[in-house]
C-alpha cells in the first residue's frame, strides 16, 4: 500500500470520530475494501487485510470506553463506521459490528470480572484482538428459540473443562477470544458465557462454511474436546431457568448496527443501478436508460426506500425510538434493503445476474439479513403479543419472553 496515502494517525481522539476528515477516510477505507471484495466472495476467504488495516487505524477499539483507552463512541458514530465498512465488504463489516456490541455492552463491564474485561481490552487495543460469541449448535439451532446448550463446562479442580461443538462461529479465522455459550455439570447448571482464549488446546476448527453470502465471514463450526478454562472465566452465568437478564441498549446497539450493515449493502446495489442506467444506450433508443420515465421512478422507489431506512437508523440511533420498538427498525430497513436490491436486480436484467457484476454479490450478501436474530418471524410474533397484553387480553407470559431469552450477546448468524 502506498504511503503516500493520507490518514489520520493510528488512534484518532474521540473528537475527530465526527470530523470531515474522519469522514473522508471513511470513504478510503470504502474504496481499500471494495477493491478486494469480490476475491473474497469467490474464494470464501477470509479478509485478513481489512482486519490489519482496521487496527492500524485504531478503529478496532471504537467502542471500548475512553477510561479504558478506546474512542467510547456513540451508537450514531459505529454506526456511520460500520455503513462504510459494509460499502467496501460487508462480511468485514459484520464481524467488526460483534467486536463493537461486545466492548459496549454494559453486560460485560458489569458482569466480567475486571481483570478479564481489562485483559481482552489490552489485547484488541494492542494487537488487534477480535472476540466473539459462540452460541449456535447442531441439535440445538439458535438459543434465541429456547433450550439448553449441549455444550458443557465441566468443573474439575484445574478448571472447566469445556467440550462441544459450535457452528456459525463467526469471525473464527481471526478471533483472539471466545465467548462460549455453554452450561455447567452441576445438579443446578449454570447456563452462559464462558470466555476462552483462542490458543488454549483442545480447540479445533473445522473449515465448513459455503454459504452463497457474507461468504468471506469465516463462520465455520468449531469443536472443543476438554478445554481448561479457568474457573473465573465463567463470565456470565446463571442458573438455568432464571429470568433472562436482557441489555435494552445493547438491543438497540444490534438493531441499528445491523441495520445500517445491510442498508449499506442496498445503498452499493442502488449506486450500481444508478451507474449503469446512466451508461446503457440501447442503439434502438439511442438513449441512455435513465432517459425512460420508467427507469426514473424505479429509481425513485429504491431511493424513498433508502431515505426511510436513514430516517429509522438515525431516529434509533439518536435515541429518539424506545428500546421496544428497536426491532422493529431491524425488520423494516432489513426487509426495504432486500427490497431495494431485488428490484435492482429485476431492472437489470441478465446483467445484474451475471458472476461478473457486483450486484449479485450484494443480492446474496443481503438475503442474510434475515438471518440475524431476532428473525422476522419472532419480531412480528412478539409486537402482536405485545398488543394484545396492552389492550387487556390474555396472552401467556412464557410465550411473550420466550422468543427473547438469551438474545444478548448473540453470535453473528444465529438461525433457526
Amino acid at each position: 500500500m502506498s504511503t503516500s496515502v493520507h490518514r489520520l494517525p493510528a488512534a484518532p481522539a474521540p473528537h475527530q470520530l465526527d470530523s470531515a476528515e474522519f469522514a473522508a477516510l471513511l470513504e478510503r477505507v470504502s474504496a481499500e475494501f471494495a477493491a478486494s471484495a469480490e476475491r473474497h466472495d469467490r474464494d470464501a476467504s477470509f479478509p485478513h487485510e481489512n482486519f490489519e488495516r482496521l487496527h492500524e487505524l485504531g478503529l478496532l477499539g471504537l467502542t471500548v470506553p475512553p477510561a479504558h483507552g478506546g474512542l467510547g463512541a456513540s451508537l450514531a458514530q459505529t454506526a456511520r463506521v460500520i455503513a462504510a465498512v459494509a460499502r467496501g465488504e460487508p462480511s468485514t463489516a459484520l464481524v467488526l459490528t460483534m467486536q463493537y456490541l461486545h466492548h459496549a455492552s454494559s453486560k460485560t463491564a458489569n458482569n466480567w470480572p475486571p481483570h478479564l474485561r481489562q485483559r481482552v481490552i489490552a489485547d484488541t487495543l494492542r494487537d488487534g484482538a477480535l472476540i466473539n460469541a459462540l452460541r449456535v449448535e447442531p441439535e440445538l439451532g439458535t438459543p434465541a428459540r429456547g433450550g439448553l446448550p449441549d455444550t458443557i463446562a465441566r468443573r474439575t479442580p484445574e478448571g472447566w473443562r469445556l467440550s462441544g461443538r459450535k457452528m456459525y462461529s463467526t469471525g473464527i479465522p481471526r478471533l483472539t477470544w471466545l465467548a462460549v455459550w455453554a452450561r455447567s455439570d452441576d445438579d443446578q447448571p449454570l447456563v452462559g458465557s464462558w470466555l476462552v482464549h483462542r490458543d488454549t488446546p483442545g480447540i479445533r476448527i473445522v473449515e465448513s462454511w459455503d454459504h452463497l453470502g457474507m461468504r468471506a465471514t469465516g463462520s465455520h463450526d468449531v469443536i472443543f474436546d476438554e478445554v481448561l478454562v479457568p474457573l473465573d472465566h465463567a463470565v456470565d452465568v446463571s442458573p438455568a431457568g432464571a429470568a433472562p437478564d436482557l441489555d435494552a441498549v445493547q438491543l438497540v446497539w444490534m438493531s441499528v448496527l445491523l441495520s445500517s450493515l445491510y442498508n449499506a449493502v442496498a445503498r452499493s446495489a442502488r449506486d450500481w443501478l444508478a451507474a449503469w442506467l446512466a451508461g446503457r444506450v440501447p442503439a434502438n433508443l439511442g438513449a441512455p436508460l435513465s432517459s425512460l420515465p420508467r427507469f426514473q421512478e424505479a429509481l425513485g422507489q429504491l431511493d424513498t426506500w433508502l431515505f426511510s431506512n436513514r430516517v429509522l437508523i438515525d431516529a434509533a440511533a439518536d435515541g429518539r425510538i424506545a428500546p421496544a420498538d428497536a426491532f422493529r427498525v431491524k425488520y423494516l430497513v432489513t426487509n426495504q434493503a432486500i427490497a431495494v436490491v431485488e428490484k435492482a436486480i429485476e431492472l437489470s436484467g441478465n446483467p445484474g445476474l451475471s458472476r461478473a457484476n457486483r450486484l449479485q454479490r450484494h443480492y446474496r450478501d443481503v438475503l442474510c439479513s434475515r438471518i440475524h436474530t431476532p428473525q422476522n418471524d419472532t419480531i412480528l410474533i412478539n409486537s402482536g403479543r405485545a398488543a394484545f397484553a396492552a389492550a387487556g387480553h390474555n396472552v401467556s407470559k412464557q410465550a411473550a419472553v420466550t422468543a427473547v431469552t438469551n438474545l444478548a450477546p448473540l453470535t453473528v448468524k444465529e438461525a433457526s
